[in-house]
């Protein structure tokens, strides 16, 4: 084989395989569900040995995995890692100059915060004093006692809560926190959507308060939130005008990643 038939052998593998994975991705989306080698074989008209063949390998890398119950393959971990990082480096370049002008406008230091697990992380933190503040970048905290959490949990229904959260006491042991438990989580969630932000008034620390709203993609799933925080006694008699403000904000940045109205 020459040098131009095996490039054209390897590009023509790859574009099959780019395939299997528009195929997984799509059905995903539609099903919640992965594939079985079967009905991929099928729909991209492969013969199953190849399809076969072509999945184990990518999932070897990690960019497909098998359900160990069903046999059905899904998108992998390495391959939706590298979507994530992807995505968080995009909504960090959209958000910085939103957030400068929310730090200006407030006064006050912003935060753009995303969802990990049961804890709330802030990727990017600009603030409207001389300083940029560093001290909660990559810093995560309790998704449950902050306004950020609320916010980017607005899209999940009371069961995930549990399964994210668990039953235990979700206060952490704070006296100030108004939530305990799940059910009263929920409650708080839904006066969020109802207001269209968030506010916590020293639930998370003492003399901290701080309001919260949610970032969409184009899908219009919560995917990031907009903190604004300060002391009690500078931010708690605006809280509700900054509150607005806030959804402002991140209403811009959400419109810039493809969530229309």
């Amino acid at each position: 084989m020459t040098d131009g038939s095996a490039e054209g052998a390897r590009r023509h593998g790859l574009s099959r395989d780019l395939r299997l994975l528009d195929l997984l991705a799509l059905h995903e989306a539609e099903h919640g569900r992965g594939l079985g080698v079967v009905e991929l074989a099928a729909r991209s008209g492969r013969e199953k040995s190849q399809v076969s063949r072509a999945l184990k390998a990518l999932a070897e890398e990690g960019v497909v995995e098998r359900d160990p119950d069903t046999m059905e393959y899904r998108l992998g971990w390495r391959l939706l890692s590298l979507v994530a990082r992807t995505a968080e480096n995009r909504l960090v370049r959209v958000a910085s100059p939103v957030m400068r002008r929310l730090a200006e406008e407030t006064e006050e230091t912003c935060h753009l915060c995303v969802l990990r697990d049961a804890e709330v992380l802030t990727l990017l933190s600009v603030s409207a004093h001389d300083f940029r503040a560093h001290g909660w970048e990559g810093k995560g905290v309790p998704a449950a006692r902050t306004s950020a959490g609320r916010v980017l949990l607005l899209d999940a229904t009371p069961d995930e809560l549990y399964v994210r959260l668990g039953m235990g006491d979700l206060s952490d042991g704070f006296d100030g926190s108004l939530v305990h438990s799940v059910q009263e989580l929920w409650q708080r969630i839904q006066e969020a959507r109802r207001r269209g932000f968030a506010e916590v008034r020293e639930e998370f620390e003492s003399d901290l308060v701080g309001v919260s709203a949610p970032i969409r993609d184009f899908r219009g799933r919560v995917v990031a939130a907009l903190n604004v925080g300060a002391p009690a006694h500078r931010l708690t008699d605006r809280l509700h005008r900054t509150g607005r403000i806030t959804v402002g904000a991140a209403d811009r940045v959400s419109a810039a990643l493809g969530w229309e109205w």
